[in-house]
């Protein structure tokens, strides 16, 4: 079993930044990714970014066209913390985050997530 937990959210203008944190306890497994994705209210949950690790050491990242650029998906493998710092915010990037991982590795990294977070706000203003 594995708990995640988000921090972070909050309100912000549009052009700031956010750093959001998720922190990982119990059993986690090298190889397997850990992802964002944000969900607006009457949308469905979208992917915003990845990260898995090669052997504990090469961190490989994936992000959708929307946030490329702009936010960067991070990770402490010590720490067990995942980061998603966002950069250039804008009002359409206002969404709850949800932090995610995966039980085993299923060869993708946009979907077959098993683990969630509770959610973090995040809200954007014009």
């Amino acid at each position: 079993q594995v708990q995640l937990v988000e921090s972070g959210g909050g309100l912000v203008q549009a052009g700031g930044s956010l750093r959001l944190s998720c922190a990982a306890s119990g059993r986690t497994f090298s190889g397997v990714a850990m992802g964002w994705f944000r969900q607006a209210p009457g949308k469905e949950r979208e992917f915003v970014a990845a990260i898995s690790r090669n052997g504990g050491r090469t961190a490989y990242t994936y992000y959708a066209d929307s946030v490329k650029g702009r936010f960067t998906i991070s990770g402490d493998n010590a720490k067990n913390t995942v980061y998603l710092q966002m950069n250039s915010l804008k009002p359409e990037d206002t969404a709850v985050y949800y932090c995610a991982a995966q039980k085993g590795s299923t060869g993708y990294v946009t979907t077959g997530y098993d683990y969630w977070g509770q959610g973090t706000q995040v809200t954007v203003s014009s």
